[in-house]
């Protein structure tokens, strides 16, 4: 299973790892950094056992949420992908700076995340 952003550069082929040199251009070594969505968090409703896939990059224009944006403009970051295990009202970050992804932890209040262009990494 791959980490929120590892890259692959190999596959496995009769049991020996074989270096696929056409996808680094979509998995490249040193993945993007996120850049900055919102600098507020969208509070919605988690729906107890939904499966949901969190935008890790920043750049999905259905925030929170993973539209497949980090593959098309091959990031080489991963969405998060977690279980809602109870149906509450929960924060999740949009400024994809949390200590606590996907929830909203309050970083978007800092002076780095105020200062910094939506759009851009911070």
């Amino acid at each position: 299973m791959r980490s929120v952003g590892t890259s692959l550069h190999a596959v496995v082929m009769r049991g020996v790892w074989v270096s696929v040199p056409s996808l680094a251009r979509w998995f490249p070594k040193d993945p993007a950094k996120p850049v900055v969505a919102q600098k507020t968090p969208i509070r919605l409703e988690l729906v107890a056992g939904k499966t949901y896939r969190w935008c890790v990059c920043g750049r999905s224009k259905n925030q929170p949420f993973c539209d497949g944006s980090h593959f098309f403009q091959r990031t080489g970051l991963s969405p998060l992908k977690f279980k809602a295990e109870e149906t509450r009202t929960v924060a999740l970050c949009t400024c994809k700076a949390t200590r606590r992804p996907p929830y909203c932890d309050g970083t978007h209040k800092s002076e780095q995340v105020q200062k910094a262009e939506v759009g851009s990494p911070l």
